[in-house]
């Protein structure tokens, strides 16, 4: 099995050894660092396990950190023949899981994470420790015009052009996401842009742009099942200058999980690009408080 990782990543930056899992239509790529209990990263679109990098660096000293590539982007496959649904991507998650025997989980979750990594806690909830909720959702978008015009737009054949011809996600969208450009080195662009080199890699971001309107039935199904991680501590991290994810988002979050601590930071949409530092630190501190309130009393 393929573990070789490209001569273009920057192994001071991703000082992680590659893993891959056999799915059936392809290999996923994941990163598996630290020992002890599971924290399982789950990245958006047009991303992979590279966004996590500082966390993963910080917590493998106390944490098993697990993250990895949905298929079509960063190191896993790029398939033509996947259908790159949201419950196929979860299904994906769910292989991972299982291969790994991962229990008492912790799940960090960004942008399109969100509703993967949530479908699987959603029909695993035994499984899962924590949340972290970071600049996602969890609800069908059809009140949203602006995202549902975007969704049906970027689904035609000029959507696809876009996506896949001029790799616009990656090339265009991910630095319009930033709040602090500077941030957005050339250096750290080019992870997100090299691992779409080829046209015909571009599949991912382009369908995850067409699911925002065209799965509305799969956001709906996890609407139905939210009450199963109400108990669970969630932790809902927020940048409030987000320009992909609208700012009443949030307020939808603070209703739907009621006891979640809420933390809001003034980045863009890539928090952990923009400020790792207090990403790493709200969560660190988020561990500690509720393995505290978790420990049994003697």
């Amino acid at each position: 099995m393929n573990n070789q990782q490209p001569t273009w990543l920057d192994k001071t930056a991703y000082s992680f050894t590659s893993h891959f899992l056999k799915v059936s239509q392809g290999e996923l790529h994941y990163v598996d660092e630290g020992k002890g209990e599971p924290i399982l990263f789950v990245h958006g679109t047009p991303t992979w396990s590279f966004l996590w990098r500082n966390q993963i660096k910080e917590f493998s000293t106390q944490y098993r950190c697990i993250a990895f590539d949905h298929l079509g982007f960063g190191l896993s496959t790029k398939p033509s023949d996947f259908s790159y649904s949201l419950d196929a991507h979860q299904q994906n998650l769910a292989l991972l899981v299982e291969h790994l025997q991962l229990d008492n989980v912790t799940l960090v979750m960004h942008d399109f994470g969100g509703p993967i990594g949530l479908g699987w806690a959603l029909q695993n909830p035994d499984k899962v420790a924590r949340l972290v909720i970071m600049n996602t959702w969890m609800w069908p978008l059809t009140h949203v015009k602006s995202m549902m015009q975007g969704s049906k737009f970027f689904g035609s054949s000029v959507g696809k052009f876009l996506y896949t011809t001029l790799n616009f996600s990656p090339r265009f969208l991910l630095p319009l996401a930033f709040f602090h450009k500077e941030k957005l080195t050339k250096e750290i662009h080019q992870h997100y842009l090299l691992p779409f080199a080829d046209k015909k890699e571009r599949l991912g971001p382009w369908n995850f742009a067409k699911a925002l309107a065209g799965e509305t039935t799969y956001f709906e199904e996890l609407l139905k099942l939210k009450q199963s991680l109400t108990e669970k501590p969630t932790l809902i991290l927020w940048g409030t200058k987000d320009k992909l994810i609208p700012a009443s988002f949030l307020e939808i979050w603070k209703q739907t999980l009621p006891t979640a601590h809420v933390i809001e930071m003034e980045t863009g949409h890539f928090q952990q690009e923009e400020n790792p530092e207090i990403v790493t630190r709200v969560i660190k501190e988020f561990f500690q408080d509720t393995m505290k309130t978790q420990e049994p009393v003697l």
